[in-house]
Formats: structure tokens, sequence, C-alpha cells
């Protein structure tokens, strides 16, 4: 008779331990999901971060200064970037952080910064191989990332 209820206890797996490897499995894949996001939208969601950044400071600097602050990309050689007016103690970044990643400005051949504290409507478009990013501003809060517009066939 023991041996019968042994052989009993002993079949298959109970519902909780069932409900314990179901949710190993699913934050197993869940961290896994997350380590493999796409390295080229992480690098373009960094480079716009930064760089929303560095035009804010610059409109700053601008206003405080007096002067006229323009951003262009380097058409030359089109691995980095270029303000103009800003004192070379100002000690800001040329280049991209990624050297893959490209800018465009939209309707305009520069960025006007500053001095006056409305700028105009503006938009730049960051490529990274087939990722893009757009940071854009109305002229009177600062430059932040949107969703770029579909392109019109």
């Amino acid at each position: 008779m023991r041996a019968a209820m042994a052989s009993r206890v002993a079949r298959g797996f109970t519902l909780l331990e069932l409900m314990v490897v179901t949710a190993i499995v699913a934050i197993s894949v869940g961290m896994a999901t997350l380590a493999l996001r796409d390295a080229n939208a992480s690098k373009l969601e960094e480079e716009g971060a930064r760089l929303a950044a560095l035009f804010e400071g610059a409109r700053a600097r601008a206003r405080v200064e007096g002067t006229e602050v323009l951003w262009q990309p380097d058409r030359e050689t089109g691995l980095g970037f270029r303000f103009t007016a800003l004192p070379p103690d100002a000690d800001i970044p040329t280049r991209f952080l990624d050297e893959r990643t490209r800018a465009e400005i939209i309707g305009a051949p520069v960025l006007r910064l500053g001095p006056e504290p409305v700028i105009g409507a503006q938009r730049v478009v960051l490529r990274l191989e087939d990722r893009q990013l757009v940071l854009a501003t109305d002229g009177l809060g600062p430059f932040v990332v949107v969703a770029p517009e579909p392109e019109q066939p």
C-alpha cells in the first residue's frame, strides 16, 4: 500500500513548480529582449539628447553674450559639426559620438541659436545607418526629439 501511495506522489509536477518555471522563463526572455535592443537606435537617442543639450547651451550663451550663434554640420567631411561665434574657451564638442552619424538641417543652411529669445521654428534630422531622429524647436521652447514627418511621394 505504501508503494502505491509513493508512486502517486512521485508522478508529474505541481502547479506551483510549473508557475515558478514559467515566471523564470518570462523574466529571462524579458531581459534578453532588453539586452538585444537595436544598438543604432540607442546611439541615435543618446546623440539626440546630447545635441539638444548643446543647442540649449549655445542658445543661453548667445543670449548672455549678445552674439549670433549659428550651428551647421560639417559638409566637407560629414564627421562633425561646428558652432560659430562662440569663443575658443567655450570648449564645445565638434564631433558626433558615432562617426557614422549624419545631420541635416531642414529648410535652412544653418541653425540660428540666438541672441534673440525667440529664434523661429527649426528642425534637424540625425541619421545613423537606417535609423533617423528629428530634433525640433518651435522657437520658444527647447530642442526636443519629435516624430519624423512621413516622406512625400
